[in-house]
């Protein structure tokens, strides 16, 4: 079956808009704070965009329409996310930032009426924040999730649960928790995850503190969280006991490639910068943008930009269809991590001393995709994941052809 590469005309012009959104209203803002969310005015920021983003009427693509949401698909959703994402406030305004998108697009697909009602709502409405609290401390659960060793035993018709996780995103003033606790098996056993969801008020819940780590532009930050003698009630199981691992699939995928959207177009802004500073820079008796060595990183933005959207968009066809796409996403994660660190770091040498200063963006544009290649899967756990099926598949057939 063919990969229908057209855009629908109201994609297309949902796009438009929020290019003209973000260019008008969000860049002017993310200059003047130098892209630091927190000291932009935190949640507080976060409301007034919000606020204007429904008003350009490019708010909530992602959610579904009956929650308010325009209820695009993943191959729609990459054009307006990749435009949303040339600011590093954009996804914020938009309400399709990490970790509430991917908890909007969990709980659309898992939660049942009463939890919809209670917490993808007010997520969709951008009335509340989320987290989702599945990595843990060494030796816990981090890019090998079997190793999950946060535990909730059953207690006084719920759950008790107990654990520490930390690199929660958004977990400072998130409005509910997404909780991934052991409920079966012993850590390092495949399989006796549950998901639990638990209002952050709820006692037991305790923001530690932020990790400080390199990017500014998450509402939240990356904290500490410890549920100590937590209890929820049977009703806050997320979908079935035991099958959080594979309902965290459901989110995973997904939230891999629109990632891949929005620090695309991070990635495509610091090339626009370059190649405007290389088109008027002289130097060494031309314009800079006509030296072939610094041709040659143009043609290689030029070329990654092209093979990050053909990989994004096959893996995006592939969860369209229902399928897994396991294989697509780890390809097209890996990929482009890596290909958006180049972009960017290409960008920042065509600029020279400006490429490194706070007269251009590229500076915090590095800050901000370099965690991309770790985050939701380093590059190098995603490659053993492809090579692995590739090997597997290769067994596979030379046993049937015994």
């Amino acid at each position: 079956m063919a990969i229908e590469l057209s855009l629908p005309p109201e994609v297309h012009e949902l796009a438009e808009r929020t290019r003209a959104f973000i260019r008008d209203r969000v860049l002017p803002l993310e200059d003047a704070h130098d892209g630091d969310i927190t000291a932009a005015g935190g949640d507080t920021f976060r409301v007034e965009l919000q606020k204007a983003a429904r008003e350009a009427g490019v708010f909530a693509p992602h959610a579904p329409i009956e929650y308010g949401g325009h209820g695009l698909g993943m191959s729609d959703r990459a054009p307006v996310f990749e435009e949303a994402g040339y600011s590093l406030f954009g996804p914020t305004a938009l309400n399709i930032a990490a970790p509430d998108e991917g908890n909007v697009h969990m709980l659309a697909h898992i939660a049942n009426p009463e939890q919809k009602q209670q917490y993808l709502v007010p997520l969709a409405h951008g009335d509340v924040r989320s987290a989702f609290a599945m990595t843990e401390p060494a030796p816990g659960a981090g890019s090998d999730p079997s190793a999950l060793a946060t535990r909730a035993v059953r207690a006084d018709g719920g759950w008790r649960i107990n654990g520490r996780k930390w690199f929660i995103t958004g977990a400072d003033g998130a409005g509910f928790f997404i909780i991934m606790a052991r409920t079966s098996g012993e850590p390092g056993q495949r399989g006796g995850a549950t998901l639990f969801l638990a209002p952050a008020e709820t006692p037991g819940i305790r923001v530690g503190r932020h990790l400080d780590t390199l990017d500014r532009s998450m509402v939240g930050g990356h904290c500490e969280v410890f549920f100590e003698d937590l209890l929820v009630p049977e009703e806050a199981v997320l979908g079935e006991v035991d099958r959080g691992f594979e309902y965290a699939q459901v989110r995973l995928g997904p939230a891999r490639m629109t990632h891949v959207m929005r620090w695309l177009g991070a990635a495509r802004r610091g090339h626009d910068v370059a190649v405007t500073h290389v088109a008027r820079r002289e130097g060494f008796g031309s314009r800079l943008g006509d030296l072939g060595m610094v041709q040659k990183m143009i043609a290689d933005n030029e070329i990654d930009i092209a093979a990050t959207r053909a990989l994004l968009t096959r893996a995006c066809w592939e969860l369209d269809r229902g399928e897994p796409a396991a294989n697509a996403t780890s390809i097209a994660k890996t990929f482009a991590a890596e290909a958006i660190f180049r972009i960017v770091d290409r960008s920042m040498q065509m600029c020279g001393g400006l490429g490194v200063s706070g007269d251009l963006p590229l500076a915090r544009l590095s800050r901000e995709v370099r965690p991309f290649r770790i985050y939701d899967g380093p590059s190098e756990v995603h490659r053993w994941a492809i090579a692995k099926r590739a090997v597997g598949a290769a067994k596979r057939a030379l046993r049937a052809a015994e």
